[in-house]
This record gives C-alpha cells, structure tokens and sequence, in this order.
C-alpha cells in the first residue's frame, strides 16, 4: 500500500511539473522574464490602440508589389480592456488595415513602421498585440531600438491563423548591461530604456501571391516599474 501510495504521489507531482512547462511555454509569463530579485512592480501598459489615421506608415520593395494602410471600425471581441479604460470602450473602436497586393511569388517581406518610435517606461518584458492573420504562413517581427539606439527584432509568431489571435513575445534581458537588448544603464541620463520601431512580415514565399489582407490593435506592453514608483521625490534626475 504504502508503496503504491508513493508511486501516486510522484505521478501526480511529475504530471504538475510537465503541465508547468507546457504552460510556461505556450504563455510567456513576464513575472519570470529576467526576474532576479523580489523588486518588481510589473504593469500592463498600452503603447498604441491603432486609432489615429495617418499615424502608421507601410513600405513593401516597388518589384515585389504594392501597399496600402487605412483604419477600418472593429475590435477583436475576446479583447479584455485595462483597468484604466474600462468604460472608455467608446474611444476603442478602430483597427488597422493593411493590403498588399504582390506581383508574384518569391521570399519578400514588408513593414510598418510608426510615425514616432513608441517608447515603453520602466523596463519592459513582454510586447502583445492583436492580429487578424488571414490564415497565411507568413511570419511576423516586431522592430525596437534599446536604451544605446540599437536596433534588433524579436519573432512574435506566424500568421497562419484565421480570425483575430494575441501573438506576444518576449524581451530577453541583457546578461550584463552592454550585450543584447540593453534597457537602462547606470552610466547615462535617466530615459524610456526601450522603444518599439514598427513590424515587418516575412512571407512564404509559396503563398506570397494575389492579395493579402492583415489587421491589427491594441499593442501592448508588460513592463517592470520599480525604480519609476520608488523614485525619491527629492532625487534630481540625470538629464542635463
């Protein structure tokens, strides 16, 4: 009995550690994202809700077809709203659009880019946003520039899907404060650590013909603000 009451226990305790990993896997959990120390303040932040017309610009290479942005009403319907814009949905109502229409097949990309680099405050883990895929293998990046003006992008995922999915990556952190993605540095004045430049979509080359539809919204960020909400008051900041 006795034995067979271990054997439980180890099983049930494995079957944990295996669903641990799967779901550690699946869904990036920024609380372990560099996280070496019990100081951390993490927040939800929104960077851009893609309401603003004119504000994104795209850009595909004149051999391999033309492009076009616009701003179409919508909202993915499984979005759940920050604690801050609960009711403000009125002011959510938009989503971006972009159509490419190719010339032909061959390995080609294009990108979007923001008007401004958008910066993200504190020390940033996970970027999100939500995409309407259209159920192409075409894979997509996210482009941002670090503390040093580094530029660098991160894989957020394939668009093989159809309907609206949340695609969100992580931002490895820096082994020692000059490699990689740097976010802040003792050695410089007090700025935003990290800012997001815009995205490019790599196509499949198979698949990579007539025209391809893509929406976006609600890009997003997890990100760490210790040092900002613990800033003395009385602190003078390096900027000058």
């Amino acid at each position: 009995m006795k034995k067979l009451l271990v054997l439980a226990v180890l099983a049930l305790v494995s079957t944990g550690f295996v669903f641990a990993q799967t779901s550690s896997l699946q869904d990036p959990n920024p609380e372990t994202v560099g996280n070496d120390s019990a100081m951390s303040a993490l927040r939800e932040v929104s960077l851009d809700k893609f309401e603003r017309e004119g504000s994104w610009n795209v850009h595909i290479s004149a051999d391999y077809g033309v492009i076009a942005a616009r701003l179409f009403e919508g909202n993915p319907a499984m979005k759940e709203p920050l604690a801050e814009d609960e009711g403000k949905e009125a002011e959510d109502t938009q989503v971006l659009g972009i159509r490419v229409d190719f010339f032909r097949r061959g390995k080609n990309s294009f990108t979007i880019k923001s008007g401004r680099p958008i910066p993200i405050e504190g020390t940033a883990k996970t970027i999100s946003m939500w995409v309407c895929g259209r159920n192409q293998d075409h894979e997509l990046y996210v482009l941002v520039q670090d503390y040093f003006g580094s530029n660098f992008e991160l894989y957020m995922g394939s668009l093989g899907f159809s309907g609206w999915k949340k695609l969100t990556c992580v931002i490895p952190p820096s082994p020692d404060g000059e490699h990689g993605i740097v976010q802040s540095s003792a050695y410089f004045g007090d700025k935003p650590g990290l800012k997001v430049l815009g995205f490019r979509i790599d196509c499949n080359p198979m698949q990579a013909r007539g025209t391809y539809y893509v929406y976006f919204d609600d890009l997003r960020a997890v990100t760490d603000l210790y040092d900002m909400q613990n800033h003395d008051e009385d602190d003078m900041a390096d900027n000058w």
